[in-house]
């Protein structure tokens, strides 16, 4: 249909315009997305056999949806690509506040104009991008906002007394007619505004300030929440929740892949950054690794969830970590060392909430944990495991690399230090160098550095090693000699 040309509501009859209502509008459009193979949602991994599909047949059942999860699950944006599944363009009411529908028109101004002007009624058109509407549910919220109020400026200039309907101002939810109207974080918004919502989910019509409105609105409505026991500022309603027709449980990737492959997707890269520093692929598995093992940690309040964000975040950092370092000594490329992860600990600390036993350790200590806990769990994906009690006739894989730090003065890997310098100080371990080739022989040379050090951090954590933070980097020793100089 050529839109240009249809200007009248007659022209619109004659080009044979059928109008449906906004969950039939959806329902039809995925059913042929579906019928075609086309993906509906995209740039969303790790839930296409679980909320994808879920959400999908809610939208078959023309339901309203709440999509419950903790922070950083996805749940907005698979609320704003509903948009994708919406008509691209669909006819309005020129001059209408709340976007009606020729044929089937609610609002008095609507009725007015299509009474007297009939098929010279002027028609305008709505494309899909501004049928969506969004609001944070949050404790100053009011009744007039989202449902509308009595204006006293509508009142005076149109010389009308409070009791003609037309001095009404309509809140969001009735401006947002025919479109997708997204409520964020709905436990958050108090109990009375969530009552106001009651008829509209179920009846169509609504109050404002004493007038009672038939107003059948057509909103397709999605909230998000996180799970009512996380937090105390408030819950949903009982009778809210039994009008809205589907409730979705969405969650965090479920595997590293999964994980590696979002935060690629979602981290804001400077191209020069990313040409600048080479990422070795253990180095993106142990980031990710970090955010699973803060999942499980005893100092942080699982209910308040693990955010993506804190991936991509401290991916940003880490990138910029090994940059600042390169432009200081004017390097034009260098390679990620896992010292460089240091820089990821503010990325940490701001995102997660410790328990008391957190708070007793400090945020910036946890974070530590976190990235060290991360090295000791892919450890053993890479090298044998470290036994704890070793029988006399065992002889470890790691002996050597323990002997040659008995009889050194250890290793001193300095932040400031050159990549050749870098890989020299790594090179001259001669036992470090048979362990990656004994159990790591199809690494990249240019990978090779960092699993070296990584190694290195590994040892330390499974206390064969030890290692002294500097000034300026970390100083590797034999964990003999460190205790006498301790002592």
């Amino acid at each position: 249909m050529k839109i240009d040309n249809i200007k009248t509501l007659g022209q619109l009859k004659e080009a044979g315009y059928k109008s449906k209502s906004i969950k039939d509008e959806l329902r039809d459009n995925l059913r042929l997305k579906i019928t075609n193979n086309e993906d509906t949602f995209t740039g969303i991994h790790g839930y296409e056999n679980t909320v994808i599909p879920e959400l999908e047949r809610a939208i078959l059942s023309r339901h309203n949806i709440n999509l419950l999860g903790l922070r950083g699950q996805a749940k907005t944006r698979l609320a704003r690509q509903m948009i994708n599944l919406l008509d691209e363009w669909i006819p309005i009411v020129e001059g209408s506040e709340i976007n009606d529908d020729p044929f089937n028109p609610i609002s008095r101004y609507a009725t007015n104009v299509i009474t007297d002007k009939k098929d010279d009624t002027p028609i305008s058109w709505l494309h899909r991008s501004d049928r969506f509407a969004e609001k944070l549910a949050t404790p100053d919220v009011t009744v007039a906002d989202i449902i509308g109020d009595v204006d006293p400026i509508k009142a005076a200039n149109l010389k009308l007394s409070y009791a003609d309907d037309r001095v009404i101002h309509f809140g969001m939810i009735p401006r947002a007619n025919r479109s997708i109207f997204v409520i964020n974080e709905l436990p958050d918004l108090q109990a009375r505004i969530q009552v106001a919502l009651f008829n509209i989910l179920q009846e169509g019509d609504i109050q404002i300030r004493g007038f009672k409105l038939r107003l059948p609105l057509d909103i397709q409505f999605v909230f998000t929440a996180n799970p009512e026991d996380y937090t105390n500022r408030g819950s949903i309603v009982t009778p809210l929740k039994d009008r809205i027709g589907s409730q979705i449980l969405t969650h965090y990737p479920e595997t590293i892949e999964i994980a590696k492959t979002i935060t690629q997707q979602e981290a804001r890269l400077d191209t020069r950054q990313s040409d600048l520093v080479y990422v070795p692929g253990l180095a993106k598995d142990l980031l990710e690794q970090i955010s699973f093992q803060a999942r499980e940690s005893e100092f942080i309040d699982h209910k308040s969830g693990i955010s993506a964000r804190m991936s991509i975040t401290a991916y940003e950092n880490l990138l910029s970590t090994a940059e600042y370092r390169a432009l200081r000594l004017g390097d034009a490329n260098t390679l990620l060392r896992l010292s460089d992860f240091i820089g990821v600990i503010p990325s940490i600390t701001g995102k997660v909430e410790l328990v008391y036993e957190g708070e007793q350790e400090g945020a910036a200590s946890v974070a530590q944990m976190l990235i060290t806990d991360a090295i000791k769990t892919l450890f053993v994906h890479y090298f044998p495991k470290v036994e704890k009690l070793e029988k006399e006739d065992y002889e470890s894989p790691y002996q050597g690399l323990i002997n040659w730090f008995f009889e050194e003065s250890g290793v001193e890997l300095l932040e400031d230090i050159s990549d050749a310098k870098y890989k020299e100080k790594l090179d001259s371990i001669p036992p470090l160098n048979d362990l990656i080739k004994e159990y790591q022989p199809d690494i990249s040379n240019h990978d090779s550095y960092f699993m070296k050090e990584f190694l290195l951090w590994g040892l330390v954590e499974y206390k064969k090693l030890s290692k002294h933070k500097l000034s300026e980097g970390f100083h590797f020793k034999d964990l003999y000699g460190s205790y006498i100089s301790g002592l």
